[in-house]
């Protein structure tokens, strides 16, 4: 009986070794939540395969006593990542799509697109104004957020609102609204308090898959992660944000749906205060089936995205979408509105 043990376990030792996939993400319970869910996924595809999670510090996890519009970094909860991607110790990684900019480093790509969650802002309040909203808030009260963007819409709907910078992960966030008595609520993305399971205190929403440009290996691994819908409005925004030059230092908003074929953008620059705003939203004639374009010669990246399994002429014609409108604002006027909030950004 027992030969028949040891024999077991040194076929075992001897036989094939399964593969390691190496996946990178950031410390926090969002971010590990996020990156499971993908592995989870790309396990489906792949039983034979073992996936490893790496996590690691980012600036942006770091430096919390500064607002994100005020540190300058472009990189901020992505650069230490795509270090250990470069210095390939890791294989993959896991990005909220949001913190992704839209020019990504040299040899860096986004191999894979999910499916896109809830993609609109949540409201939490703290305990003792539950059953409120912004509106029938008292005057001067204080709410949380980290986005310029957030701010500028809300401050020009809100007028009676005060709008004050909050850090931290979402459970530094919500910890700061329960127990300190500085905000009366804060504003977080609905799909990262719907993965953590907090539906009940109600990128974005879309998470990106982050790889070496050339390694085609893992092109190919991760490229069954993409949704096509998802991926074409993703360039369609990012396309809009790169014309306009859009960052964390600037209010700009941006938003997709498909419908019938047809892919809807809409896009809108504030000033910091939302005095002064424009907006405008066009359409475009979208073809979405999957296709498969074999060879790395079919790989040239659109606003940092590769996506071999996607109609080329859909990927070009979403861009398009994307780079007309910002086109149109700027052509309006929007220039001057962004350069006056960086000024005053910049400023203060």
């Amino acid at each position: 009986m027992s030969g028949n043990g040891n024999g077991a376990a040194a076929a075992e030792e001897n036989g094939p070794k399964m593969r390691v996939i190496r996946v990178g993400t950031r410390k926090s319970q969002l971010a590990r939540i996020q990156t499971d869910s993908v592995v989870a996924m790309l396990k489906a595809f792949y039983p034979g395969l073992r996936f490893e999670i790496v996590a690691m510090s980012t600036t942006g996890d770091k430096i919390l006593d500064t607002a994100l519009s005020k540190i300058g970094e472009k990189s901020l909860f992505t650069k230490e990542l795509e270090h250990a991607l470069e210095k390939n110790e890791v294989d993959l990684v896991v990005h909220s799509l949001k913190d992704l900019p839209t020019v990504l480093p040299p040899g860096f790509t986004i191999g894979a697109i999910c499916k896109r969650e809830n993609p609109y802002d949540a409201v939490v309040f703290h305990p003792k104004f539950v059953g409120k909203t912004l509106e029938t808030l008292p005057e001067k009260s204080v709410v949380g957020t980290s986005s310029l963007r957030r701010a500028a819409q809300l401050q020009r709907k809100f007028p009676h609102l005060e709008f004050k910078s909050i850090r931290g992960n979402l459970n530094t966030r919500l910890r700061k609204l329960d127990e300190l008595q500085e905000f009366s609520a804060i504003i977080l993305a609905a799909a990262g308090l719907q993965r953590m399971g907090w539906q009940h205190r109600v990128g974005q929403g879309a998470l990106g898959v982050e790889v070496r440009a050339k390694d085609q290996d893992m092109l190919d691994l991760v490229g069954v992660l993409h949704d096509p819908e998802t991926l074409l409005r993703c360039i369609a925004e990012r396309a809009f944000l790169r014309h306009l030059e859009g960052g964390c230092s600037v209010p700009v908003a941006v938003h997709t749906a498909m419908k019938d074929g047809q892919l809807y953008l809409t896009g809108g620059v504030w000033s910091l205060d939302g005095s002064d705003s424009m907006q405008e939203t066009m359409q475009a004639t979208i073809r979405v089936t999957a296709q498969h374009e074999d060879g790395p010669e079919d790989d040239p990246q659109l606003v940092g995205i590769t996506a071999r399994n996607i109609p080329r002429e859909a990927q070009l014609a979403a861009e398009n979408l994307g780079i007309s409108l910002a086109s149109l604002l700027l052509n309006k006027g929007a220039k001057n509105i962004l350069d006056v909030a960086r000024q005053l950004n910049d400023a203060h």
